[in-house]
């Protein structure tokens, strides 16, 4: 075969270091914002912070305005001859001195202590995925417990980010895969499989146990198992002292978990007959590009290129992130302003309002692909008249009634947790029964979706929800006015995974 050598062209994606920058920040809640921008204060002697009483003009805060390293002039292109001049009388030493000092010392800051979820990101960014592949794992990323299983399911996520099940299934396998072993499980006999997998012990016992036993090992003995698996007891025991070695939770004690304080991104504040939407940056140091250093470039002498360009990509990084956190700023208004005129009978009525919504109806009102109003719902909080929520709160599936009324999933749950509430607890409910029961009432679901909106519930199949503390006390009053001795069991209900 000859080897040969052609031009081709090719089309590819690239992110700007400030698109990465931009994206960064609008990924991060609130209290992270604070953080990151504190380390960057510390490690870029071309920031520094503003007081709120300072010049309007310095202010990032200033709704409508640019940053101020977008309006200066002399922070657009460094002119060398003028600050570097031959003229200056200057000691060289200095300049570098100031600026390597500077340097070793803002490299000792210490770096924000990552979580879990950005030990994740941080691997879902290297990850070889698409653009629109990583946008669903940053959604199911921000939809893990602090243990690290997914809280939703992938119908879920498919519908919220108007994919196919399929592209959510593939990505959620490659996080799978991820550091901590067992991530992104949705139950405790996924995340051990998991790990056995990555252990290359799929065909072990231990992975037999898990896989075809898991529901019923605590009912089945050692012995019995030893019977059903056909092996001596001993290697039972065995293959339980290695189960016993995996964690039972991918994410427990390895990570600092988030504060629990919960702080707003937003305020939504009803002044009249209208809402307000206010970007809660109150707690967010104010930054600006560093007037300081034009003293001392003034008082040096052209310096040696290694200098010129620390310089250069000093203030670069800090004219891109003013820039990121304005756009940050502009971006989260406008979407909840959207998600505000969508959702107006909810902070006018209360929760019962809720109307369902879709993340790309959001992406399509205010022209913005929906990757970012993912990024801006994603841990984030905002303070309303009804009290604080996460922004992906607003975003539901729902059903249409036979009337046309539209009900959301949330809508839907809380008819089938009263219908089951109000049954006899002697004679409970099955999901074919209630589905036809939600039918009278012009609400059209599947069997299927009424046993997943009731395991999301934590609710019981019907064959168990017999044995309830209710049904138990009518049962021992029915045996004592009858004069029955028979035995009542208190055994454990038996739940379903």
């Amino acid at each position: 075969m000859k080897l040969t050598q052609k031009p081709v062209l090719r089309q590819t994606l690239t992110l700007a270091p400030q698109m990465i920058q931009s994206l960064n920040m609008l990924t991060v809640p609130i209290l992270k914002l604070e953080q990151m921008l504190r380390h960057e204060l510390a490690i870029n002697p071309m920031l520094e912070e503003t007081s709120p009483t300072e010049d309007n003009e310095t202010e990032l805060s200033s709704a409508g305005e640019d940053s101020e390293a977008e309006s200066d002039p002399a922070l657009n292109k460094i002119d060398w001859e003028t600050y570097f001049g031959e003229d200056h009388e200057v000691n060289k030493p200095y300049m570098r001195g100031s600026f390597e000092k500077a340097e070793e010392i803002n490299d000792q800051s210490p770096a924000p202590e990552k979580n879990l979820y950005e030990h994740l990101n941080e691997q879902l960014s290297y990850a070889q995925l698409s653009e629109s592949q990583k946008v669903i794992g940053q959604y199911i990323i921000g939809n893990l417990d602090e243990c690290g299983f997914l809280t939703c399911s992938i119908s879920d996520i498919a519908e919220a980010l108007s994919v196919g099940e399929l592209r959510v299934w593939q990505v959620l396998t490659v996080i799978q895969g991820f550091d901590p072993s067992g991530v992104g499980a949705r139950n405790l006999r996924e995340s051990l499989l998991i790990q056995l997998n990555q252990n290359e012990m799929v065909g072990t016992l231990p992975y037999l146990i898990v896989s075809l036993y898991f529901d019923r090992l605590d009912k089945l003995s050692h012995g019995q198992l030893a019977r059903l698996l056909k092996v001596p007891q001993e290697r039972i025991e065995r293959a339980f002292e290695e189960i016993r070695q995996l964690g039972p939770g991918p994410a427990l004690g390895r990570f600092s978990i988030p504060a629990t304080a919960i702080i707003p991104d937003l305020i939504v504040e009803r002044i009249d007959d209208e809402f307000i939407i206010i970007y809660n940056d109150k707690n967010v140091p104010r930054l600006r590009v560093s007037m300081a250093y034009k003293d001392i470039l003034k008082k040096t002498q052209k310096p040696d290129d290694d200098t010129q360009k620390y310089v250069k990509e000093k203030l670069d990084q800090a004219r891109w992130i003013l820039s990121a956190i304005n756009q940050r700023r502009l971006t989260m208004i406008r979407v909840m302003e959207a998600i505000v005129k969508r959702q107006k009978e909810f902070f006018e009525y209360g929760t019962s309002h809720l109307r369902p919504l879709r993340m790309q109806d959001i992406a399509d009102e205010v022209e913005m692909d929906v990757s970012t109003i993912c990024r801006v719902a994603n841990d984030k909080y905002v303070q309303t008249p009804m009290g604080v929520y996460e922004i992906k709160y607003f975003f539901n599936s729902g059903v249409s009634t036979d009337d046309g009324e539209e009900l959301t999933k949330r809508n839907v749950k809380q008819i089938i947790s009263k219908i089951i509430t109000d049954e006899n607890p002697g004679d409970p409910l099955p999901d074919q029964k209630i589905k036809e029961m939600l039918a009278k009432e012009g609400v059209q679901i599947a069997r299927r979706t009424v046993s997943k909106y009731r395991e999301e519930l934590k609710i019981m199949p019907a064959r168990f929800r017999k044995r309830t503390d209710k049904g138990i006390r009518d049962k021992a009053q029915n045996n004592e006015n009858s004069g029955s001795i028979e035995e009542i069991s208190l055994k454990p209900i038996e739940t379903v995974s």
